[in-house]
């Protein structure tokens, strides 16, 4: 292999760029990205940067060094379109071909919108967020769709900058997929203790407004008044342009535990990579996804799988809020200190006498004692 191609250039392809290096390739790689702009960091888009407490230099996730320490040949503001299963290549969108021995996948995800007039946001990238926060004037009525951590995490935001703020969500109990319908409510019910309205159980009929939005008609007959709409009902992965390719796209890119594809000089990783049944649309994942993945397409086999425990966190109206692990909404929840009143606590879930999980709020040294008993190592050697 003397050329690599990284489609994606967001922090798992950017990752995998730099674990090239650190693994000793030492011929050409190539980064292609579908954005102008070179890797940065997307949590705090939602939360220090929307504010304007940050700006976007300050997202940065590589310096010149870093660049250097790399070497790669970057192709920004160029979207693949193909993968062509013949000879590897990365066909683009401006008709040019990048010939590659190997790929790494890593499209990412794009979040799902709703049809409707300026002033309607979905918030995935820099450029997202920056039109979002031209349109946080003072006075504005903000109704976000969807009451996920994104969504959350923007109301949040809006009420710190004393907006209007209402949240709608289909779910009966937010975030009950996720942490189950008793610690759901408690994640809930932050949005009340801060003065933002939260509306469950309903959906959206449709948007008003004609030269910009003026409304949310739900399913429900109410009309909300919206100055700003966010939409923040989930994501898709990134794998149209894949179509034809070889490769197995079910709810992203199907991969081995350790990140192989059907194609052996392919990987995928971050939120657009399927490892086995799961796909997980974490930071942490595309940070440490790639060590495994990049290993294992220059071993030219899958050497090592990629067991890292998931990990996410969340910073929500002054409270922390910290998950890890793989759990099921049967499983059993148990309170082993602080009290979710008191929205400092931490709660572990259990299956067949194993803990299979942990979620904490404003209580990381317990939590984080929990999670090392929960973790095993990034990678496992294939027996």
């Amino acid at each position: 292999m003397r050329t690599i191609t990284i489609v994606g250039a967001s922090l798992a392809g950017w990752r995998s760029a730099q674990e090239l290096r650190e693994q000793g390739f030492d011929g050409r790689i190539e980064l292609i990205g579908a954005e102008v702009h070179r890797p940065y960091d997307r949590p705090p888009l939602s939360k220090d940067f929307l504010s304007g407490v940050v700006d976007a230099p300050d997202l940065a996730l590589a310096d010149d060094n870093d660049l250097a320490a790399v070497q790669a040949t970057w192709r920004l503001g160029r979207r693949a379109v193909a993968l062509a299963s013949g000879d590897g290549a990365i066909e683009l969108d401006d008709g040019s071909r990048c010939p590659a021995d190997a790929v790494v996948i890593a499209t990412g995800a794009s979040p799902k919108t709703l049809p409707g007039p300026p002033g309607v946001h979905a918030l995935r990238t820099v450029d997202d967020a920056i039109a979002l926060r031209a349109d946080l004037r003072p006075g504005a009525r903000v109704v976000i769709i969807g009451a996920g951590f994104v969504g959350a995490e923007v109301a949040s935001t809006c009420r710190d900058l004393g907006l209007d703020v209402t949240v709608v969500e289909a779910l009966d109990v937010p975030l009950a997929h996720v942490v189950g319908g008793e610690l759901g409510a408690v994640c809930a019910a932050l949005h009340s203790d801060h003065g933002v309205r939260l509306l469950c159980g309903t959906g959206v009929q449709r948007l008003h407004g004609e030269q910009r939005v003026t409304a949310v008609e739900l399913t429900s007959g109410a009309v909300l008044p919206a100055d700003v709409v966010v939409v923040g009902i989930g994501a898709r992965p990134n794998t149209d342009w894949l179509r034809g390719s070889g490769l197995t796209i079910s709810n992203g890119v199907q991969c081995d535990a350790g990140g192989v594809t059907d194609l052996r000089n392919v990987v995928a990783v971050g939120d657009v990579a399927r490892y086995g049944t799961s796909r997980f649309e974490h930071w942490t994942t595309a940070l440490e996804q790639p060590a495994t993945a990049v290993g294992n397409l220059l071993a030219g086999r899958t050497a090592a799988h990629f067991s890292a425990v998931p990990y996410f966190w969340s910073q929500q109206y002054g409270v922390r809020i910290q998950f890890a692990g793989r759990v099921d909404r049967t499983d059993q929840v148990a309170i082993v200190d602080g009290a979710p009143a008191d929205r400092r606590f931490v709660a572990t879930f259990h299956r067949h006498g194993e803990t299979t999980g942990v979620l904490a709020m404003n209580n990381p040294k317990v939590f984080t004692k929990i999670r090392k008993q929960l973790a095993t190592k990034s990678t496992a050697p294939v027996s």
